[in-house]
């Protein structure tokens, strides 16, 4: 007998609108990194020390997430996620590096949380439409990330306010967010029956996961896409910068490389769901990826080419890995377990990336070291994508 509860469009708006949470908090500090570390004093390094701490808190809390899910239950955990993504904002607007840190990781740890728990609801409630949410769970991703890319500076500029209040702004998006969730957590049965399939322990299911070779490919797949994103998402306007950009211009590319990103995102999932194997969509959404990375480094004058095709190839990426977390398994139970897997292997693997490129930038004093190692990056994720992509299910 099903669990699923009737579904109707107050359930995908909802949805819809935790996933656009789950970005601007990371995103828009972007914009605003060389305003941050002007004023603070702090090196290229430290600036990817800011930028990596909530890609590592989403490692850190995401095997927390699938045993939060079984106490509490999903709806309630995914509003006490945007409720702490609240405080995480507000955190921002006290002045000093110590409580921007805190707040920063309250954010990681709210989106870490959010991460987890958003797909394995999608795979419980719609079970038999998991590529057309997943696509729209994905292209939410993506505009959040390019709201936050895209409007953090006109509204600084627009409103005066600083860097620390404009940061704090976006969470006025996570407030909606948590008055939206609190009747579905008020409403929410709890626990019972949740995500355990019958007959199986969190324990059992936890150690299978991490045995299979096809899980660890979705993790190292989920793993180097995430680690270029955020490396991309923190560095991007940077990168044009030094370019002989001005900061408006890098984050009007950041937006658009977000921008199409909803389009590899939406595309992406609702095409992986109509196929047995994946493989040949994986090495297309790499093969942008490096064409835009490439492009960038060796042909920066076509900029707007290159950061369309890494658009599409990175959006295509995140919505790939998260729909392989549902296809790849038998029920939701399952399903949070690949996806707390993945992404808490995934993420520390991810957290290399924006602390990486700051390092390669100041041992060099250019961007040519950090971008190639976003094309090795790439040749990796193929190589994951190709054996993700296979015909099978994680036992």
């Amino acid at each position: 007998m099903s669990l699923r509860r009737p579904l109707g469009a107050g359930a995908v708006l909802a949805i819809v609108l935790a996933a656009l949470n789950l970005r601007p908090g990371v995103v828009a500090v972007s914009p605003l990194l060389g305003e941050i570390l002007a004023e603070e004093g702090l090196s290229a390094t430290a600036g990817g020390v800011l930028t990596t701490l909530p890609v590592l808190c989403f490692g850190i809390l995401a095997p927390v997430a699938p045993g939060l899910a079984r106490r509490v239950g999903l709806e309630r955990a995914l509003f006490g996620s945007l409720v702490l993504l609240c405080l995480g904002f507000a955190l921002r607007l006290v002045p000093g590096i110590a409580p921007l840190l805190v707040g920063t990781l309250a954010v990681g740890s709210a989106i870490g949380l959010g991460n987890v728990l958003l797909p394995a609801l999608i795979k419980r409630d719609f079970a038999d439409r998991v590529g057309l949410m997943t696509g729209l769970y994905s292209m939410a991703l993506s505009g959040g990330a390019a709201l936050a890319a895209g409007l953090t500076v006109p509204i600084a500029t627009a409103t005066g306010m600083d860097w620390r209040a404009t940061l704090a702004s976006w969470g006025l998006l996570a407030v909606l967010g948590a008055v939206v969730w609190a009747p579905r957590a008020l409403r929410s049965a709890g626990p019972v029956g949740t995500l355990r399939p019958p007959g199986a322990t969190p324990a059992d299911a936890v150690r299978s996961v991490w045995r299979s070779p096809l899980a660890w490919a979705v993790t190292v797949l989920m793993g180097t896409q995430s680690l270029s994103f955020y490396a991309v998402n923190a560095w991007l306007p940077e990168i044009f910068v030094a370019s002989g950009r001005s900061i408006a211009v890098g984050g009007w590319m950041l937006a658009l490389t977000n921008l199409l990103g909803i389009v590899g995102s939406f595309v992406t999932p609702v095409l992986a769901g109509r196929l047995r194997r994946q493989r040949a969509l994986g090495v297309v959404i790499v093969a942008l990826i490096l064409t835009g990375l490439l492009g960038l480094l060796l042909a920066p004058g076509a900029a707007v080419l290159w950061v369309v095709l890494l658009g599409l190839g990175q959006g295509g990426g995140i919505s790939l890995a998260l729909t392989l977390m549902a296809l790849r398994t038998e029920n939701a139970a399952r399903t949070s377990e690949l996806s707390g897997m993945a992404q808490s292997a995934g993420y520390v693997l991810a957290a290399c990336g924006p602390l990486g490129l700051g390092v390669a930038h100041d041992a060099t004093g250019s961007w040519t070291a950090p971008l190639v190692l976003l094309v090795v990056a790439s040749l990796v994720q193929g190589v994951a994508a190709w054996f993700a992509g296979r015909d099978e299910i994680v036992r």
